[in-house]
């Protein structure tokens, strides 16, 4: 058995898994191939545990870049850290392990960071493990999945789990590709040395062929690439830092490196063992005609430091997955996206190897950061509402949701087009507007047993909730998926229209009128009976219809989005909508 919970330790304890004085209660280990207390062993652990509930720490920087106060979402929370999994392996009995010794320790929010692709509810070890805890009243927060951009690549897409998507901060650590003709290509890197780099060196592709182009190892060491700029591309299953090893073991001077297709306009800075910068696709694209348009091409990189206030933030990060909801289509999936791209946090070790530092930080992406981010937002709002259940938290977190970037546009995908509803769910969380949100959508677990009823068998259903369930008796009716009072909408129209129903509870004034606002629906007709909701009290309930109708029966199996709001003098709660045109 592992050993008991340890008691509370102050503000800078280090007990084997965190070094950047964060709070502390326990350190549990239930990797099975690691007995013994939970030590981390590859970073990641430690780096999502800071950003949830990391202390302040002054001078945080990743070789002096992004340079500052560092803190996690809920700094006063008190931690507790259980361990299941490795480098090598992750058991479901492990995380299952861990996450009955978190409800058994009496934790508010759950906060995973893992997760495997689309499975059924009754398969998935942690659905199965998250519905005991929002049972018990414990808030779930969970990565989307890094399988980003492409469609129906989510993790973790129970409603009972906040399904979180990742945007990176308006931070950029700047890296510039200056060529020949003039024309300049802004990327990143965490490589930063003192000086520029501003000499015009003859610039190389890395090779017309694809292996070439890689930059794999060994495979330019038989050219010359002495003192030479060489552009390498993302790809082969080669990782980008090791791309510009191999430059550097041919003599190269410095790597521009062309992203994927893919990844389109998203950069993130990567620490670089030479001068380099990671630039767009189509810079990529215009940086190749460049060298075969000219007789001796040059470039050279400036590096440009950290740099705040990127007008695009927040946008969707290429990587961050999408729906549509593969396991539970009636239920829209992300559920919302928050900063998980190029994050500095605590990390166990010094990257730099500086054994002297004290605090030691990392930078990096994916919806493992980004899930942090939304269950520290969790905790400060189950800290200002102690009485609020799971589903109101979350219906908090996705009604305030903002569609806005720092540019006063809607939010863009890695293309720089607007992103959609399976990209950015109901927005991008607004941590202020969530902790007064005016309504809240809120659902029990019995209402999430119906819902089940509607999905599976009764014996599928038991693995979820481990009891019996009879889902033909009088306790449980089988609710269809869209009837779930759920902050969203994801609906499947023919030539039926529906009807379903959505209850608000009464969170903000006493006496407050809300009025219904449709953002359009192309090609369907959305309406909401009333348009006026009224309260007279705190914690009433008020219930309203909404009717889904085509206008048009020319287009089949493509999606449409808009939303419903309730606006009062004070509050907007939208929720999105999404519609799946089908003859």
């Amino acid at each position: 058995m592992p050993p008991p919970p340890a008691k509370w330790k102050g503000e800078c304890e280090l007990n084997g898994t965190l070094t950047c004085n964060n709070k502390l209660i326990g350190a549990r280990n239930f990797a099975s191939e690691f007995p013994g207390p939970a030590i981390d062993d590859f970073g990641h652990g430690t780096h999502t545990a800071s950003t949830a509930a990391g202390n302040y720490v002054s001078e945080a920087n990743v070789f002096g870049q992004a340079n500052g106060t560092a803190s996690g979402i809920a700094p006063l929370a008190h931690l507790a850290i259980y361990k299941i999994d490795s480098k090598t392996s992750v058991l479901e009995s492990d995380i299952l392990a861990g996450m009955d010794a978190a409800i058994e320790d009496g934790v508010d929010v759950l906060s995973l960071s893992l997760g495997g692709g689309s499975t059924p509810f009754y398969e998935d070890s942690i659905s199965i493990g998250a519905f005991s805890a929002m049972q018990r009243g414990i808030f779930v927060s969970c990565s989307a999945g890094n399988g980003g951009p492409y469609n129906s690549s989510l993790s973790n897409e129970a409603p009972w789990i906040l399904t979180v998507g990742a945007s990176p901060i308006d931070r950029k650590i700047k890296a510039t590709a200056l060529l020949g003709n003039g024309e300049a290509y802004d990327g990143e890197s965490l490589y930063q040395q003192k000086g520029n780099y501003p000499e015009l060196r003859p610039l190389v592709y890395g090779g017309n062929e694809t292996v070439l182009a890689w930059c794999g190892p060994g495979s330019l060491d038989d050219m010359d690439m002495k003192g030479k700029v060489v552009l390498c591309e993302i790809g082969g299953g080669i990782a980008p830092v090791g791309k510009g090893q191999t430059v550097k073991d041919a003599d190269g001077a410095a790597m521009i490196l062309m992203n994927e297709e893919a990844r389109a306009y998203f950069t993130v800075p990567l620490p670089h063992v030479l001068p380099a910068t990671l630039v767009s696709y189509y810079a990529g694209q215009n940086i190749k005609d460049y060298i075969n348009s000219s007789t001796a091409p040059t470039a050279s990189i400036l590096l440009g430091g950290t740099v705040i206030g990127d007008k695009t933030a927040p946008l969707v990060a290429s990587f961050s997955s999408r729906g549509p909801n593969l396991a539970s289509p009636g239920i829209l999936k992300p559920d919302i996206i928050g900063p998980g791209a190029a994050i500095l946090a605590a990390w166990p070790v010094s990257i730099d190897n500086y054994t002297h530092e004290k605090a030691t930080f990392d930078v990096i992406s994916g919806t493992s950061m980004s899930c942090p981010h939304l269950s520290g937002v969790a905790a400060l709002i189950k800290s200002a509402h102690p009485d609020w259940s799971p589903a109101m938290i979350k219906s908090a977190i996705m009604t305030s949701g903002t569609q806005i970037n720092l540019g006063n546009n809607p939010i863009l995908d890695e293309r720089y087009l607007s992103a959609d509803i399976f990209a950015v769910g109901a927005g991008h969380v607004s941590p202020s507007m969530a902790l007064d949100p005016g309504l809240v959508y809120d659902i029990t677990a019995d209402n999430y047993v119906s819902y089940l009823c509607f999905l599976y068998t009764e014996q599928q259903v038991a693995a979820i909730v481990n009891r019996k369930i009879n889902c033909s008796g009088s306790e449980y009716t089988r609710v269809p998926e869209a009837q779930l009072n759920y902050p969203s909408f994801s609906v499947v129209l023919g030539y039926t229209g529906y009807v379903y129903s959505r209850t608000v509870t009464n969170v903000g004034e006493a006496k407050s009128t809300y009025y219904a606002k449709i953002e359009s629906v192309p090609g369907v007709n959305v309406t909401v009976e009333p348009t006026v909701l009224s309260f007279t009290e705190v914690k009433q309930k008020l219930t309203y219809k909404v009717y889904f109708n085509r206008q048009e029966f020319t287009t089949n199996g493509s999606y449409v989005q808009g939303s419903i709001s309730w606006i009062s003098t004070k509050h907007t709660v939208r929720i999105p909508v999404s519609v799946k045109l089908a003859l």
